[in-house]
This record gives C-alpha cells, sequence and structure tokens, in this order.
C-alpha cells in the first residue's frame, strides 16, 4: 500500500514557472517507477512524466523540453518543475506510483493539484 500526497498546483501566468512535489509513504520498496498524469476540463488523462526506479524518464512530446521530472530518494519526493507553462498546460495534476509484487502491479494516486495558466 502506497500512499501520495502532492503540493505545489496554483495559478501563473503563461511562461511562467511551477514545481509540484509528491512524497509517498508505505510500501515505497515496492515502487517501480512513479509519474504525472493530468486531465484538463473534457480531455482523457495523459501521462505527462515517469521516473522509474533506476531512474530512467519518460516525459510526454507536449511537455519535453518545458517539464522535467526528478526524484528525492532521501524524502521519498519526486518533482514535476513545470517550465515555460502555457493555456493548455492548464489541468489537474494528478502523482502515480506504480508497485510489482509476486508479479502483481498496481497504481496509486495522488488527490491531485490544480495548475491554472490563464490565456
Amino acid at each position: 500500500q502506497v500512499q501520495l500526497v502532492e503540493s505545489g498546483g496554483g495559478l501563473v501566468q503563461d511562461g511562467g514557472s511551477l514545481r509540484l512535489s509528491c512524497v509517498a509513504s508505505g510500501s515505497i520498496f515496492d515502487i517501480n517507477s512513479m509519474g504525472w498524469f493530468r486531465q484538463a476540463p473534457g480531455k482523457q488523462r495523459e501521462l505527462v512524466a515517469r521516473i522509474t526506479s533506476g531512474g530512467m524518464t519518460t516525459v510526454a512530446v507536449s511537455v519535453k523540453g518545458r517539464f522535467t521530472i526528478s526524484r528525492d530518494n532521501a524524502k521519498n519526493t519526486v518533482h514535476l518543475q513545470m517550465n515555460s507553462l502555457k493555456p493548455e498546460d492548464t489541468a489537474d495534476y494528478y502523482c502515480n506510483a506504480e508497485t510489482v509484487a509476486y508479479n502483481n502491479y498496481e497504481n496509486y494516486w495522488g488527490q491531485g493539484t490544480q495548475v491554472t495558466v490563464p490565456s
């Protein structure tokens, strides 16, 4: 069982920056990867970025070059640094953790944090 607590969302102007944080607790040693998803009004949830337990990262094309995912193992925390924000980045952002035990994969989600970039 993994619990995820997100923070860092808010309102920022076009071109500005925000840093989202996600603190994991519980069975953290079972985590294969952690990532950030977002869901804009009227749209499907989409993967923004992911980082594996080995430190490999994946970033969606839509945010490549602007967003960076990183981790702080000492604090069991994953960050999403968002630069050059655009109105189309407006969405609810959710932290995700994938665990595996006995070949059983599970996904856990944070409560979500809202990012708003006015036009």
